[in-house]
């Protein structure tokens, strides 16, 4: 494309097909939605049908704001979304079961674009990946699809998503976006973009590896820093002392960061190191710290377990068909997602012993739960169960003491720190 066309063609309209519809490319479409005409694509037609509906399962977004987006429009074609010059792939990142990073769903998200690219369109990555993947993976297949060069027939951005699903303060368009872009010209396009919406403004970056691999370190710096908290958890747990109140003292010191212990789920946390482990492997250098905190918090549903067991045998409570209750099956607290939750794990090594489990969580929709086989139960049972295990730390669980489901002598455990100390038997 030569620059006169180039500059007629970046003078033509935007119009934008944000692909992947989930926590991140819903509010990312809305967003964008209220300054140009927005296409939502996701290939689950389900998806797409409730959001035609405006209803939104991840409740991330409301009715009423998918209603008032009259710019917004959904689809499982991938022909409507081909009259679109912008495309932001929002797709997930997951690893597989030997945590090595799974690229398929961006492989798929990048054949599809790379198959209707139109010369002088811009494509624009928000999913997490390792240094040099946007540029060395996903605009390779771009160009392989699309019979154009990068730089001269098309375009990519990458703008790492910083979506923390559930929490109504730090929300999109509050936290400040890392931009960057495969040129100058095509960075500084990216960033006038994310400008329109993002009110906390945004930090362009050198480069597209300098903002993949800052996204990469915020979870890991995380994982790291939780990890810590959960070793402390074990060490002190075995000296006697309360690792909560011991963090509450340290945090009176204005430069500590006050993390907690607790098992490390969902998209991000404990998925993100993997991918920054995977990059640095392969260039010859083997991380370390990076490496042992995702060993520890890998492990900490086995120590939880075996910490609720210990438990229950000191107060002489037999586990064999022991009546338990797990509050909360989410990831995180005040939100539905359910991906990578560790407390699965702990519900399947509890029933190794043969323990009768039901699970509730206010936050799930029962066919959500019975796809990763964890039936729910509609309303706990008073004075049912020997052991209850608050798992996460919803809101509706402090309305109230989960002990009025314990049968009398009923040992309760706080897995999250998050009820008065007087409540329960023991906490992590």
């Amino acid at each position: 494309m030569d620059k006169k066309n180039q500059e007629s063609k970046q003078n033509e309209p935007i119009e934008i097909a944000v692909i992947g519809l989930g926590y991140v490319g819903l509010p990312l479409a809305l967003a964008l939605a209220k300054h140009h005409s927005v296409i939502g694509y996701d290939i689950n037609n389900q998806r797409i049908q409730q959001l035609n509906d405006h209803n939104d399962l991840t409740q991330e977004v409301t009715t009423a704001q998918l209603q008032q987006a009259t710019q917004l429009t959904f689809t499982d074609d991938k022909k409507i979304i081909e009259a679109a010059n912008h495309y932001i792939i929002t797709v997930p990142t997951p690893v597989d079961e030997n945590n090595t990073p799974d690229l398929s769903p961006l492989v798929s998200a990048s054949e599809l674009v790379g198959s209707l690219l139109n010369e002088g369109d811009t494509v624009i990555y928000e999913s997490t990946v390792y240094p040099g993947a946007t540029e060395g993976v996903c605009a390779k297949i771009l160009a392989a699809q699309s019979n154009l060069i990068l730089n001269q027939g098309f375009f990519v951005g990458y703008s790492p998503e910083r979506i923390n699903p559930g929490d109504k303060v730090n929300t999109l368009t509050s936290i400040v976006k890392v931009v960057s872009g495969s040129n100058k010209a095509t960075a500084q396009r990216v960033n006038a973009l994310y400008e329109k919406i993002i009110s906390a403004g945004t930090h362009l970056a050198p480069s597209i590896k300098v903002a993949e691999a800052a996204k990469a370190i915020e979870n890991t710096q995380r994982d790291i820093n939780i990890a810590f908290m959960n070793e402390l958890s074990m060490m002190l747990h075995e000296m006697d002392i309360d690792v909560l109140e011991v963090i509450e003292a340290a945090a009176t010191k204005w430069n500590f960061l006050k993390f907690t212990p607790g098992l490390v789920g969902g998209h991000c946390i404990g998925v993100d190191p993997y991918y920054l482990i995977h990059k640095s492997q392969e260039k010859g250098y083997f991380p370390q710290l990076i490496t042992t905190a995702r060993r520890i918090n890998e492990n900490m549903s086995t120590y939880v377990s075996e910490r609720i067991l210990k438990l229950m045998a000191l107060h002489r409570k037999h586990i064999v068909a022991a009546k338990v209750l797990i509050m909360g099956l989410t990831f995180k607290e005040n939100c539905p997602d359910l991906r990578n939750t560790r407390v699965v794990e702990i519900v399947e090594q509890l029933q190794r012993y043969h323990v009768q489990i039901e699970v509730y969580d206010p936050w799930v929709e029962p066919h959500e739960a019975a796809a990763i086989n964890q039936p729910l139960v509609k309303e706990p049972a008073k004075e049912f169960y020997d052991l209850v295990v608050l798992a996460v730390a919803h809101d509706q669980f402090l309305t109230t003491s989960p002990r009025e489901y314990l049968v009398p002598g009923g040992v309760l455990f706080d897995l999250k720190g998050l009820l008065p100390e007087e409540w329960v038997d023991e906490r992590l």
